[in-house]
Parts: C-alpha cells; structure tokens; sequence
C-alpha cells in the first residue's frame, strides 16, 4: 500500500493534477480554497470539475482564472451574496461544456464509481428536461416490472478528489467531521489530494472519539498543510469553529466579478495571476 506524500503546501500539492484533469470538490464543509487558489497561480488548464453536488466560490474562482473547461454539476452561485458571475459568463459565452445534472443524480453517479460498477439507476428525472441534455443518461425499463421506466445514470470516476479538512495526522489520516460525503468523492476518485489546517504527529485513529468520522490514509494520496485553507468559507474543527465565514470577502466578491475587468484585477490582488496576463 503506498504511503500518503506529505507536501510542504498546496502549491507544491497542485502539481499533482495535470492539465485536463477530471476534479471532484465537495459544497459545504471541506472545501478547499487555499486548493483553488494554488490550481489558478500553476495556471493548470481544461479542469472538467465535478460538483458534489453544487458549487461556489471554488467553482466560480477558477472559472474566472481560465482554468476550467467543462463542468458537472447541479448549480454553481454564491447563495446568500447573488450569482456566480464567471460561471454565469462563461455559460452565455459558450467557453464553458455544461453537463446539466442534479443532486440526486450526482451522488447516485459516485456512488456507481464508488462501488464499480457501470451505472446507477435513479428515479425522478423520467420527463425532466434534464434528459434532453444528457445524452449519456438512458432510460431503461425496470427488469423486475413492467411499465416502470427507470433512469441509468453512468458512473462518475474522478481522477482526483480535492478537499480540506480541519485534522490530519502524518500516516495521512484525515478527521472529516460531519462531511461524511467527502468519503464518497474519495472512494469514487483515482486520487485524492488534501489539505488540512493542522496535522499531528500522532495517530488519530487511535482516537475512539475522532476514528469514527475519519478517512484512511489508504485513499488519500498527497496531504499538505494549510492554515486558513477553507477561508473566505468557515471551517469547523473537533471542539468547535475553527473560524467562520469571511461575509465582507464573499460580498466584495460577488460585487467585484460582476464585471470582467474587476475580476481580473481581483485575480492580482490575490496573487493568482500576475499582471502582466490580465494586460
């Protein structure tokens, strides 16, 4: 079994993910922006993103800095703080390949990946537009009944799996918390990368109280650490919020990329694209 790499930061981890990459990243706790922010300053290009099931500001950042050329997912916006700008653009300009889906369909998808197996049936989207653009999607009659048209959903099979966790030990444990569905992206995913705010010299599944909600180093492939890496978002430890969401960041945010130009400069500001690229 091959050990866990322990890289100096998420610069030195992104060089993991090559160009064309297929990327999974979880919505809510585990979100790893510092991963975000190293994948627009390499400037790695044509990302096909998996959303699990939706996206924000990860999705959006990345769009904005060019490194994205198509995407799966069931919604990408910036919730209480508006539209995602970059992603809105890119769907009007044409320079972004939408897989339409929705939550069900996306997690039914890992979860074939997950377990190895070509597809994964799932009702409700019989009738839906979302079958006029999804060629991949067939509807199948149920073996086991007549007249019961079902949805066959194909297996989504990342390459990596990105995500950042509040704990991690050395071995490459790392403490999930209540984001049990980021052991989805992992299982289904070739690799998965991670940061984490701390990691520890111990064992953490040694750990009766933290072993439970952990993923084994087995299935992650290269950890970094990385303070603040869920920042501008919140970031929930064992005993607590690490820190909280960054509410005037995310609103500057979402005003800023309204336009083009502003995005840009926000890029530079931020170090994630020198200058002379946005000239």
């Amino acid at each position: 079994m091959p050990e866990t790499r322990l890289m100096r930061d998420a610069d030195d981890l992104v060089r993991e993910v090559p160009d064309g990459s297929r990327v999974a990243v979880f919505k809510d706790n585990g979100i790893p922006m510092e991963i975000a922010r190293a994948l627009a300053r390499a400037q790695v290009r044509d990302l096909d993103l998996v959303t699990v099931p939706t996206s924000g500001l990860f999705a959006d950042l990345l769009i904005g800095a060019g490194c994205v050329l198509a995407i799966e997912t069931a919604g990408v916006s910036l919730g209480e703080f508006g539209p995602a700008h970059n992603f809105t653009r890119a769907v009007r300009g044409g320079t972004l390949k939408i897989k339409d889906s929705t939550c069900p369909a996306i997690y039914a998808g890992l979860q074939a990946g997950q377990k190895g197996i070509p597809f994964m049936p799932l009702r409700g989207l019989v009738g839906s537009d979302i079958l006029n653009n999804r060629p991949d999607y067939a509807v199948i009659d149920n073996p086991f009944a007549e007249n019961d048209p079902i949805v066959a959903l194909p297996a989504i099979r990342p390459d990596i799996a990105v995500m950042h966790v509040p704990l991690a030990d050395r071995h490459g444990n790392l403490w999930l918390g209540r984001a049990a569905e980021l052991k989805i992206l992992a299982h289904a995913s070739a690799r998965t990368l991670a940061t984490a705010e701390e990691i520890i010299d111990g064992n953490l599944l040694d750990d009766d109280r933290l072993a439970p909600a952990c993923l084994p180093r087995h299935y992650v492939t290269a950890l970094a650490p990385a303070p603040r890496g869920a920042w501008p978002y919140e970031c929930p430890g064992p005993d607590g919020l690490l820190y909280g969401a960054d509410a005037d960041h995310l609103h500057a945010y979402a005003t800023r990329t309204r336009d083009p130009a502003e995005m840009r400069a926000y890029l530079i500001e931020q170090g994630l694209m020198p200058a002379e690229a946005a000239e």
